[in-house]
């Protein structure tokens, strides 16, 4: 009988998911959910959209729930991190600072100046997190869904001795976009992606033997195609491989679409697709509202969803429980995955089975693709290297390579920006102190 906790379930749109996921696994009858978030109100809303879960699918799960994690983490067979740390306090500091140096960012939370301040005030609390696992669960596997993906994951797997998984949806997603897009069925498409998170390459697409890149450059050339992603079918038509973000947010990782305003004006659309300010905009209400549909939900006024959704969470649990293997792609340790890239987070295809999660090894990704990775993994390592050994300067240097940044910005300038977004951020900053 399984127990999974959930730290950081006040994210209740995102916990609701995983948990129905997990309830629709064929078999998996009963176990326990462990519901941990430090705001009371969110997690009082999330036990309650749980619990209302269990009792629609008639499962035999129990629910717990507490804002002190050290009173359920003990037993836990899986641990799935979603936390968010001092998000709505920054989220503004996050853009408006850097957009006044000329680093104009979509999203910004995973890289740039968002994405790395995003890291240096989740960081300290994640291995907090994670050290309590080791000493309180040290069988269990840690699941991290949380932001910046590539440099946590990678965090948590030089501090602790458990096996940890980054996972996110965007390479299941973007391989159906890829089949609509080609205009042929999901399941006739045969695909190789590998990479870091965020920047991993569709590096063979196939159907009956045959290479469907020559018709997806073809079908780039339909504006009714090219527009649904500007910036991805240009990084493929230049680069050779389609990249598993969407355009607004990839843009933000190369030095080629956001560093001068026609630029910006040329390559992104709105929303997703580039829309300056997208997340920082939008994300307290999009947060508000996911709040006020789980409660709409809870009252009757909106239908409970069932669907079990495309992420690998519960994929996991059920191989490693059930015995059905399945491969996923998740975000792991390169140790002998992908052969030109260094020692750090890559996502790559891994085989999940009773003995748990194992890597496959890729080979080596087309240099012009390693080396756009490189330049990421490198920034990984220095923010890493700032959170474990609480280290600011090391943080700064992550930000000097950051390539948007450094096409944007002189070494001055980024420095006064670094110094500005710290001074803002401080309150969230105290474990550098």
């Amino acid at each position: 009988m399984p127990k999974v906790t959930f730290i950081g379930a006040g994210s209740a749109v995102f916990a609701r998911q995983l948990i129905t996921d997990i309830l629709a696994v064929e078999g998996l009858d009963e176990g326990v959910f462990a519901l941990v978030d430090i705001d009371p109100t969110r997690l009082r809303l999330a036990r309650r959209i749980a619990e209302r879960l269990v009792e629609l699918t008639g499962r035999r799960w129990r629910v717990e729930a507490s804002t002190d994690r050290m009173e359920v983490l003990g037993g836990s067979d899986y641990v799935i991190n979603s936390i968010e740390v001092a998000g709505l306090k920054n989220v503004r500091f996050d853009y408006d600072i850097p957009m006044r140096y000329g680093v104009d960012q979509c999203i910004g939370d995973t890289i740039g100046p968002g994405g790395i301040f995003k890291a240096l005030r989740t960081g300290p609390a994640w291995l907090d997190i994670v050290a309590d696992v080791q000493r309180m669960a040290p069988k269990a596997a840690i699941l991290n869904y949380t932001n910046p993906m590539s440099i946590l994951t990678l965090a948590a797997l030089r501090a602790v001795d458990l096996p940890v998984v980054g996972l996110c949806h965007s390479v299941q997603s973007t391989s159906r976009k890829l089949a609509s897009f080609l205009d042929i069925p999901y399941e006739e498409m045969k695909w190789q992606c590998a990479g870091i998170n965020h920047n991993a390459w569709f590096t063979s697409l196939e159907r009956n033997g045959d290479d469907l890149y020559p018709r997806l450059r073809e079908r780039a050339r339909d504006p009714g195609v090219y527009e649904q992603d500007p910036v991805r079918f240009e990084v493929m038509l230049h680069l050779g491989a389609f990249v598993t973000e969407s355009s607004g947010h990839f843009s933000e990782y190369v030095p080629y679409f956001r560093k001068r305003p026609d630029l910006v004006n040329k390559y992104a659309r709105a929303g997703y697709l580039g829309e300056s300010g997208f997340y920082a905009n939008n994300w307290p209400r999009w947060r508000r509202e996911n709040d006020e549909s789980i409660e709409a939900m809870l009252r009757g006024d909106k239908p409970v969803p069932l669907d079990r959704s495309l992420e690998y969470g519960a994929d996991i649990i059920e191989a490693i429980e059930c015995g059905r293997a399945a491969s996923i792609h998740g975000n792991v340790r390169n140790v002998r995955s992908i052969e030109n890239l260094p020692d750090g987070c890559v996502e790559v295809e891994c085989l999940v089975d009773g003995g748990g999660i194992h890597a496959r090894p890729f080979g080596r990704l087309p240099e012009q693709l390693a080396a756009l990775n490189r330049a990421h993994m490198a920034v990984h390592e220095l923010v890493v290297e700032a959170l474990l050994e609480r280290d600011r300067a090391k943080a700064k240097y992550a930000l000097m390579l950051d390539p948007l940044t450094a096409a944007v910005c002189s070494p001055e300038e980024i420095d006064r920006m670094f110094d500005e977004m710290w001074e803002a951020e401080r309150e969230s900053l105290t474990a550098f102190d």
